[in-house]
């Protein structure tokens, strides 16, 4: 690799990574998308040519963009022939051209936070290459869809209204640097903000070789969890979309299909598929949310990472995966929060209650849980209805990285277009927000201002705020489980009942002290959480006191 400086003197060595399964910088360094994708190819599985440049080079940029970028561009023009060399295909010109993606990568999963760009590299050469391709009218649609597709893309990440540059290395340029930029974006800071995460870590940028589901009949693009990651199910799930790009699957505004349809279609690259999410779940001790693109009956996959879920989820999979030894009893209750126990247990719609309400809508369960509220439309409404104490629903036709300051705001939210892997379903999943998506074109404007109740169990909207019934952990079989693993490994044990003294106060402060003070037992309403959180207090005192 070639080793250059930057007025600072920094040098760009490992700057720019190929992710062909040899790279050996951890997760900080390549992201967390980086990591998976040389991950995917150290086990031979069938991934698109990409390389990475890394956090560390984020980092630089934010702070000293052009030097950072001189520092680096040669090497990114090196790796850009690796590319074309590995896909026998030229960059910016035909017969066969390559096109690339643009993707951010940071170390932790920011679903929809960046930018990402597709198809890049396309200009009028290109686009004339791609349309002769074949004798078949279809070669001429797919060149153009593909055009209008990153035109439009490319407008919106970096901000011009002119048409892209003709020069595809000025197309990449300023399409890498929109990608560092993003980092700075205000949803990326509010998203950081509400889960503490670090602001200094930056982000990766992504470059790989692009495959079109947009090509024809035997292609598509979809996302698979190896388990679902709604309900817990121990069976794959996912969505599928014939003829379509990943981020269609992604951005809510399509109908997609479940993945049983690529099953039926295409049995052979489904079954490739589950084979290949089984094998990274194994891999990674985790259920995986994986994006692939088939392109003319040939399977892609193109990331792969520790799957977004519900609360009622994290229990079951957490047991499911201690029961198969693919994590202890230690990580079982990691993965598991107390926020986590304190959803499930939220109150819950008794069916008669439920049945008696005029129904409203009915669309997909994509986050499990009932909350009622007013029904907001407007992202800015919803924000000073929230400030004003106000129970708000946002209702959006879908909703867009942009929505993420309301979704915060909001107990749940309703769309009327998407599916399981669209931003609405997999941001909610991340927050916590019960979810209903795909209720169906115009409920946006017929909910607007209602008293609604909201079932991401059912997948319903019904009308007026419902009386509910609480629940305790020992309802749950599953959270009576988990608290009888935590009973054998917690400092602190937690009970139901018993003559131990009582603590119902789970904040650390109270749990410490009760620990400082020598109980080993003691009687709560919450005894999971106790426990859960004396566990965390253990493990951050071991961590401080190793050398």
């Amino acid at each position: 690799m070639t080793t250059s400086s930057d007025h600072a003197g920094a040098t760009t060595e490992h700057s720019v990574v190929l992710l062909n399964g040899d790279a050996h910088q951890p997760r900080e360094i390549l992201g967390g998308k980086g990591h998976g994708i040389n991950a995917m190819c150290r086990h031979q599985l069938p991934v698109p040519p990409a390389f990475c440049i890394t956090t560390e080079v984020g980092r630089r940029y934010l702070a000293d963009p052009g030097p950072t970028m001189e520092a680096i561009w040669d090497d990114v023009l090196d790796r850009m022939r690796w590319l074309e060399a590995e896909t026998s295909r030229t960059f910016g010109r035909g017969p066969r051209p390559l096109l690339v993606s643009v993707r951010s990568g940071s170390v932790q999963s920011m679903p929809g936070m960046m930018d990402t760009i597709l198809d890049l590299g396309m200009n009028d050469p290109v686009e004339q290459a791609l349309a002769t391709s074949s004798t078949s009218p279809s070669a001429q649609t797919f060149a153009r869809d593909t055009r209008l597709r990153f035109t439009r893309r490319y407008r919106r990440v970096v901000g011009e209204s002119a048409p892209p540059p003709a020069d595809p290395y000025a197309q990449l340029r300023a399409g890498i640097e929109s990608v560092f930029a993003s980092w700075n974006s205000p949803r990326a800071v509010a998203y950081r903000a509400h889960y503490g995460m670090d602001d200094q870590s930056g982000t990766a940028v992504i470059v790989q070789a692009m495959v079109f589901g947009n090509q024809g009949a035997n292609s598509g693009a979809g996302a698979l969890f190896s388990r679902n990651p709604i309900t817990g199910a121990s069976e794959p799930f996912g969505e599928w979309l014939p003829g379509g790009q990943g981020d269609d699957v992604v951005s809510g505004l399509v109908d997609v299909q479940p993945i049983t349809d690529l099953r039926d279609e295409q049995p052979a690259v489904y079954d490739e598929l589950v084979d290949a999410a089984g094998c990274l779940e194994r891999l990674g001790s985790d259920v995986q949310e994986i994006e692939f693109t088939v392109e003319d009956g040939k399977l892609w996959l193109l990331q792969t990472r520790a799957a977004e879920r519900s609360a009622q989820a994290a229990v079951r999979l957490a047991l499911q995966l201690r029961r198969e030894g693919l994590i202890d009893d230690t990580e079982a209750l990691r993965r598991v929060t107390p926020a986590h126990v304190k959803t499930v247990l939220l109150p819950a719609l008794q069916p008669e209650i439920r049945l008696a309400a005029p129904l409203l809508a009915k669309g997909l369960p994509a986050c499990p849980g009932v909350v009622s509220g007013k029904a907001y439309t407007e992202v800015d409404e919803a924000l000073d209805a929230a400030e004003a104490g106000e129970q708000v629903i946002l209702v959006r036709d879908h909703t867009k990285p942009e929505d993420v300051l309301g979704m915060l705001a909001a107990q749940g939210v309703v769309t009327e277009v998407g599916g399981a892997a669209s931003h609405a379903a997999v941001v909610s999943r991340e927050l916590g927000r019960v979810a209903v998506v795909g209720c169906g074109q115009g409920i946006a404007a017929s909910l607007a201002g209602k008293q609604i109740t909201v079932d991401g169990d059912e997948g319903e909207v019904r009308q007026g705020n419902l009386t509910l019934s609480a629940w305790s952990e020992n309802d749950t079989p599953e959270l009576r489980e988990l608290a009888d693993i935590a009973r054998r490994i917690s400092p602190l044990r937690a009970h139901a009942t018993g003559d131990h003294p009582k603590l119902d106060d789970s904040s650390d402060a109270a749990v410490r002290a009760a620990m400082d003070t020598g109980h080993t037992d003691v009687v709560s309403a919450a005894p999971l959480i106790i426990m859960m959180t004396a566990l965390r207090l253990q493990g951050s005192t071991d961590s401080r006191a190793k050398p």
